[in-house]
C-alpha cells in the first residue's frame, strides 16, 4: 500500500483518525491547492469509513466555509477559470458528482454515521417553527431534531446523514458566504460554485435516462432509518405537510440489497429539497396571508448571485419536469396500462409540490423589497424563466431556434391555472414597480420592454383571462353559497382526498370548468390565504395601473426626444447656420457656445446617443406589447397623449410648454405650469442675452476677444445707418449684408420664450461681429492653411487673396439659400 506524507496506513496501530485529522490540517497551511487536494483523494480512497468519519465534518468546512462565515474555505463563489485556472479545474473535479469527494460521501453513507447540524444556522422560519416545537412541513425536517440534555432551545441541531450533511453545506454557503466582495469583478455564471450547481442538478435531476448509481464496492449505500427524536417534547403540525411520495419506498429498507430505484430518487428528492429550503424558505408564508402565525418575521436580504443560483434551478426543473413529457411521447403503445417508475413520477410533482409555494413567496417579497434599481433584473428574469416552461418543453429542444414568435399551446392551460398568482399578482407588483422607476433609464426601459414581451407572447393573455374567468366565476359561487372561510376549508379537505387530481400539472382535458375553478380557487387560497383580496389582471383597476405607465413611457419618449431630438427629427441635426465660418464650428452656433459636447453631458442618464434610441426602441416596443395585451386601442392612447398635452406640433420639433400668447409676450397658462412641475416640458435654459456680452469661453483668446469687441462696437456705431439701408435692400446685396449682419435664429428663441423685456434691442438692428476671428479653433484653421499654401510657394498675400475669394464664393451661396428660405420660416 502506498505511503505519502506522514499520514499512516491502515495496518498500523493506533488511533488513525487523529494522525490523518492532524496531517491534512498541517497540510492546509503549508502545502499548494493542487498538492492538497492530491493528498486528500489519496486518503478517500486508501482508508476505511470508522478513519475517514471523524474528519468528514472538518472537511467539508474547510471546502465550503464555516456556517457562521468566519472561515471561508475555498470560496467556489469566487473561484473562475478565466483567473485561477488550475484551482478551477482541479476543484471541479474534486467536487464533481462523480469524483473523491462524493466517493467519501457514498463510503460513509454505507456505515450510517450521523452529523449533527445547528438548527440556529437554518432559514428564519424553519428556525423559528422548530425552536417552538412545531414540526415543519418539509419531509427533509422530520425524525432528525436532536433535543439537548439540558433542554431548551440554543443547542437543537439535525443529526443528519452523510449525503444530507454534505449538500446543506453546499447550498448554505451561497448564503453565509454572500459578504465577500473580491477586489475585481466576477461572474456568477462562471464561478466554480454555479457549474457544481449545474452538475449536481443534471446528475440527480436527469432528463435523459436515471440517476447515476453511485460509484461505490458496496451496492448503493442505502438511506439509513432515520434516528428517532426526543419524547420529551412532542412536536405539533401546522399546515397541510404531505409525507414523502417515496417514503414508502425507502421506510422500511435497511438492507444492503435496497432498490436502485428508490435510492436514486431519495438522492433526488434530498437534493431538490436542501436547495429549496436553502435558497428559498426565508420568508414564511403567513407574511402574505392573514392566517395562523407561528414564526417570527425574520429580515433577509438575498444577493443577486443568488438569485442566480435560483434561476438555474428554475430552469433546470422545467427541463426536468417536461421530461416526462417525452417520455409519454416516446412509450410504446401497449394494451395495458404502464405503471410509470418513481423517477417518473417524481417528475409530475416536483414543482407544485417542492417549488412553487416557496418561490411564489420569495418571488412576491423580492418584487416588493428589492432596491430599484438594475439589479432587479436577476429578479425579473428568473420570475420570466418560470412562467415559461414551454422554452424547455421537448419539442423546443428539437425544433431549435424558431422564426417569429412562439404561440403558446393550450395544453398549457393547466400550469397557468395553478399558478395564477405567478402570472398576475407579481405581474401587478411589476407595474407598481415600473410606476416608480424613471423610464429613461435604458436598463429599465429593459425590464419593462422583457415583462411585456413574455406577456405579449399569442396565445398567453387569453390563457391567462380565461384562468380568472373560471376564478372568478367559483368566487361569486362561493359567496353565494357560503362564506370563503367555508369554501376554504372544504377546498383543503378536497385537495387532501385527491391529492393526484390537483397537484399534476399535466392534468388531462377531461377535467371540467368546474374542476379546474376549484383547482385555482384552492392554490389562491393555500398561497394567500382565505381573506386573501384578488385583483383580476383585467380588471378595472389594474387597466388603471397600465394607463398610467402607458403616460409615463410617453413621457419617457418626450425627455428622450427633448435629449436627443435629431432621432425624433432628421431636421434638428443641421439647423441653419448664421454664418458660414460657425457653418465650420468655427463660432458657436448657439448663443451658450455649447456644442456637441453640452449634449452628450445632457444624455449622462440615458448613457449615450445610441443607447438613447435602444431605450426609445424598449419603450416603443413595450407600448405595444401592452397594447396587445389589455387590449389599449388608438382611442385609449389618443385619450392619454391629450391628458399629456403631447401631441406633436406640425413642425415636429420638440414642445415648449404650453403658453398663451399676448401682445406682451408669451404667458404660462395652467397646464404649461403642470407640464413643467411634472417634469414632461420645459423651456430652453441657456443665455438669452446679446451674445457679443455673453462670458468668455475656455475655447477664446480673452485678450483677441476684448479687442475685436471693442473694434466692432466702434465700427457699427460709425456705420450703424450704412449697414441698416443694406440690410433693408431687395436685392443680392441685401441677402448679403442680412446674413452677415443679422442672427436669424434670435427672433425663433425669442418666440420660444416667456422672458420678455427690455434687453432685446440689439436683435432688432444690424451689426458686425468679430468675436468669431478671437476663437483658437480659428487661428489653428488659419495657420494651417497658410502653412499648407506656403508648400506651394504662396506669400502671404496670395494665401489672403485666396482665402478670401473661396469665403466670399461660399457667404455668396449660403446668403442667396438662407434668404430663400426665410419666407417659410416667417
Amino acid at each position: 500500500m502506498m505511503l505519502f506524507g506522514h499520514y499512516r496506513t491502515p495496518e498500523m496501530a493506533a488511533p488513525q483518525h487523529s494522525y490523518i485529522l492532524a496531517g491534512l490540517r498541517a497540510d492546509h497551511l503549508n502545502k499548494p491547492f493542487a498538492q492538497r487536494c492530491l493528498d486528500l483523494q489519496t486518503v478517500i480512497q486508501e482508508f476505511p469509513a470508522k478513519e475517514l468519519h471523524t474528519i468528514f465534518p472538518w472537511l467539508v468546512e474547510s471546502i465550503f466555509g464555516s456556517l457562521d462565515g468566519a472561515l471561508v474555505g475555498w470560496n467556489l463563489r469566487t473561484l473562475q477559470g478565466r483567473t485561477n485556472p488550475t484551482d478551477y479545474n482541479i476543484a471541479l473535479e474534486f467536487l464533481d458528482p462523480g469524483g473523491p469527494m462524493m466517493e467519501l460521501v457514498y463510503k460513509l453513507q454505507s456505515e450510517e454515521y450521523r452529523y449533527d447540524f445547528p438548527v440556529s444556522y437554518l432559514p428564519a422560519p424553519v428556525k423559528a417553527s422548530i425552536q417552538d416545537r412545531i414540526l415543519p412541513e418539509c419531509s427533509l425536517y422530520h425524525n432528525k431534531v436532536q433535543f439537548p440534555q439540558s433542554g431548551g432551545g440554543l443547542g437543537l441541531s439535525l443529526a443528519l446523514n452523510p449525503y444530507e450533511y454534505y449538500m446543506f453545506y453546499f447550498a448554505i454557503s451561497l448564503i453565509t458566504q454572500k459578504n465577500i466582495h473580491p477586489s475585481y469583478h466576477i461572474s456568477m455564471s462562471n464561478s466554480a460554485y454555479f457549474v457544481l450547481v449545474d452538475r449536481y442538478l443534471k446528475w440527480f435531476l436527469p432528463t435523459e435516462g436515471s440517476v447515476i448509481p453511485p460509484r461505490s464496492s458496496d451496492p448503493g449505500g442505502p438511506a439509513p432509518s432515520p434516528a428517532p427524536r426526543s419524547p420529551v417534547m412532542p412536536f405539533t403540525s401546522y399546515g397541510m405537510h404531505p409525507t414523502s411520495l417515496l417514503k414508502r419506498h425507502i421506510a422500511h429498507q435497511t438492507s444492503a440489497n435496497a432498490d436502485p430505484a428508490s435510492q436514486e430518487i431519495w438522492r433526488s428528492e434530498t437534493l431538490l429539497q436542501v436547495f429549496v429550503e436553502m435558497w428559498l424558505h426565508h420568508y414564511p408564508l403567513d407574511m402574505y396571508q392573514k392566517i395562523q402565525s407561528p414564526h417570527i418575521k425574520e429580515s433577509f436580504k438575498p444577493s443577486e448571485e443568488q438569485v442566480l443560483v435560483i434561476r438555474l434551478l428554475v430552469k433546470h426543473l422545467h427541463a426536468f419536469s417536461n421530461s416526462s413529457l417525452r417520455a409519454e411521447a416516446t412509450a410504446s403503445p401497449s394494451g395495458h396500462s404502464h405503471s410509470p417508475g418513481p423517477l417518473e413520477e417524481f417528475k409530475r410533482i416536483v414543482i407544485p409540490r417542492f417549488l412553487q409555494q416557496k418561490l411564489y413567496v420569495f418571488l412576491r417579497h423580492c418584487f416588493g423589497h428589492w432596491p430599484l434599481d438594475a439589479s432587479f433584473r436577476a429578479v425579473l428574469e428568473m420570475w420570466l424563466s418560470y412562467l415559461q416552461p414551454w422554452r424547455y418543453a421537448p419539442e423546443r429542444a428539437i425544433l431549435g431556434a424558431e422564426q417569429g414568435p412562439r404561440i403558446v399551446s393550450e395544453k398549457w392551460a393547466p400550469f397557468v391555472q395553478e399558478n395564477l398568482l405567478m402570472f398576475t399578482e407579481l405581474f401587478v407588483a411589476f407595474l407598481t414597480r415600473t410606476l416608480r422607476t424613471d423610464l429613461v433609464s435604458p436598463k429599465n426601459a429593459l425590464m419593462l420592454f422583457r415583462a411585456t414581451k413574455v406577456f405579449a407572447q399569442p396565445s398567453l393573455a387569453p390563457i391567462i383571462q380565461k384562468a380568472e374567468q373560471l376564478f372568478l366565476e367559483m368566487d361569486l359561487a362561493g359567496n353565494a353559497a357560503s362564506s370563503p372561510a367555508s369554501l376554504g376549508a372544504g377546498s383543503a379537505s378536497l385537495l387532501r382526498a385527491q391529492p393526484r387530481l390537483f397537484l399534476s400539472l399535466r392534468g388531462g382535458s377531461s377535467l371540467t370548468d368546474s374542476t379546474s375553478s376549484f383547482k385555482v380557487k384552492n392554490r389562491l387560497y393555500g398561497l394567500q390565504g382565505q381573506e386573501a383580496h384578488y385583483r383580476p389582471l383585467f380588471g378595472p383597476e389594474v387597466r388603471g395601473m397600465v394607463l398610467r405607465l402607458v403616460q409615463l413611457i410617453v413621457q419617457a419618449q418626450q425627455r428622450l426626444k427633448s435629449l436627443d431630438p435629431s432621432s425624433w427629427d432628421p431636421s434638428l441635426a443641421s439647423p441653419l447656420p448664421s454664418s458660414f465660418l460657425s457653418w465650420l464650428h468655427f463660432r458657436p452656433s448657439d448663443p451658450n457656445g455649447a456644442s456637441s459636447f453640452t449634449a452628450a453631458n445632457d444624455l449622462d442618464e440615458v448613457g449615450h446617443l445610441d443607447g438613447g434610441r435602444r431605450t426609445e426602441e424598449y419603450l416603443e416596443k413595450a407600448l405595444e406589447s401592452l397594447c396587445l395585451i389589455f387590449r389599449l386601442n388608438e382611442a385609449h392612447l389618443s385619450r392619454v397623449m391629450l391628458t399629456l398635452g403631447a401631441a406633436p406640433d406640425e413642425s415636429g420639433a420638440k414642445q415648449r410648454p404650453d403658453c398663451a400668447e399676448t401682445d406682451a409676450g408669451l404667458i404660462l397658462t395652467p397646464l404649461g405650469r403642470y407640464q413643467i412641475i411634472n417634469g414632461l416640458r420645459k423651456f430652453e435654459v441657456g443665455y438669452r442675452g446679446d451674445p457679443e456680452l455673453q462670458p468668455i469661453r475656455s475655447y477664446e483668446n480673452p485678450t483677441l476677444v476684448r479687442a475685436l469687441f471693442r473694434l466692432a462696437s466702434a465700427i457699427n456705431e460709425r456705420f450703424s445707418v450704412q449697414m441698416m439701408s443694406a440690410c433693408s435692400r431687395q436685392d443680392f446685396l441685401g441677402s448679403f449684408s442680412r446674413f452677415h449682419l443679422l442672427d436669424p435664429q434670435v427672433g425663433q428663441r425669442r418666440k420660444q420664450s416667456p422672458a420678455q423685456g427690455p434687453g432685446w434691442e440689439w436683435a432688432e438692428r444690424p451689426r458686425l461681429s468679430l468675436r468669431f476671428l478671437a476663437s483658437y479653433r480659428l487661428l489653428l484653421v488659419l495657420a494651417l492653411f497658410y502653412v499648407l499654401t506656403s508648400w506651394f510657394c504662396f506669400g502671404p498675400v496670395a494665401t489672403f487673396g485666396i482665402f478670401l475669394l473661396a469665403y466670399l464664393f461660399c457667404a455668396s451661396a449660403m446668403a442667396w439659400l438662407s434668404d430663400r428660405r426665410r419666407p417659410h420660416q416667417e
